[in-house]
């Protein structure tokens, strides 16, 4: 905690700066002269508005605070700094003459980190400041860790995500680049060329595809929600899957108990998430076995004591391996060795976070999997 110096560098090490309040000047030396003895800067305050202005202007490490002053006492003063947003974490020490345990759980519903009690203790009291200190400068360094990890994880997803999609359009290009090759070799085969271009035509919508997917992304934090029936949106969910994937004989099976249930939310948004469970859920069907039905199933349930709607998307299909299992929501994980998929759940758990919801997906233990969507219900 005291300034030091090592060699010839000048690692030096903050003063602590502590502000002292009381109405007692002689209380006030006191507390100053200890606490400048160990390394420490101290501030004086003799009333609650001057601790209040003086918290804005110098930005104090510590307060420590006597209750009982005239006009503005401890209290007050300490819900002021523990109101404002820049001076929430600040830690408050009381310096007070009652030991109630009352008085004691007051001060600390105000927002104190500790209390003291009068006749004051020095040697206590340095004790007491020092431990908060430490605490306030781990709280940092925690605060500086967690900051690194999101920027490390952003920067891991960026790449991630930036690897995956350089992958697959260069694979999806280099079958746009071998079907052009044929193409030229296959001028007087007509069937051939109707071939390759459909390949190509493929590529291409898949790459396009791709580009969609990621403005989905990057607009998904922006939409506008209105009340729309349940029945209503699992319809469209269900008409919209049919027609973007050209599948209208699939089979899907909806329990909804809830048809007229109203859901704020934005149901592009809510639809196209519910479609992207539609296709996985198909598709985990082998290509050449009869397919067999996918169930959508909506019941109620409470999380953390908001109401929420938990829609499950239920296929009977080979399950979800562990090794993609684990890195299921990352963009272009697929259990498909097809190019150009790889970012539905990545968009679709995107999405309903967007809108105060979340996706999870596990395996069935009678087969299959279930990917169980939920999203808050508005108040009543």
């Amino acid at each position: 905690m005291i300034e030091t110096t090592t060699g010839s560098s000048a690692a030096v090490t903050k003063k602590p700066t502590i502000l002292v309040v009381d109405d007692q000047p002689l209380n006030v030396k006191l507390l100053q002269h200890k606490l400048e003895r160990v390394g420490m800067r101290v501030l004086a305050a003799y009333n609650g508005q001057e601790c209040l202005d003086i918290v804005q202007e110098s930005a104090p490490d510590l307060i420590l605070l006597d209750i009982m002053m005239p006009d503005l006492d401890g209290m007050a003063v300490c819900r002021a700094v523990k109101e404002r947003e820049d001076t929430r974490d600040l830690p408050i020490i009381f310096i007070t003459a009652k030991s109630s345990k009352e008085g004691r759980i007051a001060g600390l519903d105000a927002g104190a980190a500790d209390y003291i009690t009068k006749p004051i203790d020095l040697e206590e009291t340095v004790a007491r400041v020092q431990t908060q200190l430490r605490i306030q400068e781990n709280h940092r360094v925690n605060l500086d860790l967690q900051q690194r990890l999101a920027n490390t994880r952003q920067a891991a997803a960026i790449g991630a995500v930036s690897q995956g999609i350089a992958h697959n359009l260069n694979n999806l290009l280099g079958v746009v680049v071998g079907y052009l090759d044929l193409l030229k070799m296959s001028a007087d085969n007509p069937d051939r060329v109707r071939k390759s271009c459909d390949y190509i035509d493929q590529a291409i919508k898949r790459m396009t595809r791709i580009v969609r997917q990621l403005n989905a992304i990057c607009e998904v934090d922006i939409v506008n929600v209105n009340q729309v029936p349940l029945r209503t949106l699992l319809h469209n969910s269900i008409e919209r899957f049919r027609t973007e994937h050209q599948m209208p004989d699939a089979e899907i099976n909806a329990r909804n108990p809830f048809p007229d249930l109203p859901l704020e939310t934005n149901a592009e948004v809510f639809e196209d998430s519910v479609g992207r469970l539609l296709i996985n859920a198909i598709e985990s069907y082998p290509a050449k076995a009869p397919k067999k039905p996918v169930s959508i199933v909506a019941e109620s349930e409470s999380i953390a004591g908001v109401p929420h709607l938990a829609l499950s998307v239920i296929d009977e299909g080979s399950g979800i391996s562990s090794a993609v299992m684990e890195h299921i929501f990352e963009p272009f994980v697929s259990g498909h060795t097809t190019v150009g998929r790889g970012m539905g759940l990545t968009i679709a758990r995107h999405a309903l976070r967007s809108l105060g919801g979340d996706l999870t997906v596990k395996n069935r233990p009678e087969g299959g999997a279930v990917a169980r969507l939920t999203h808050p219900l508005p108040e009543r």
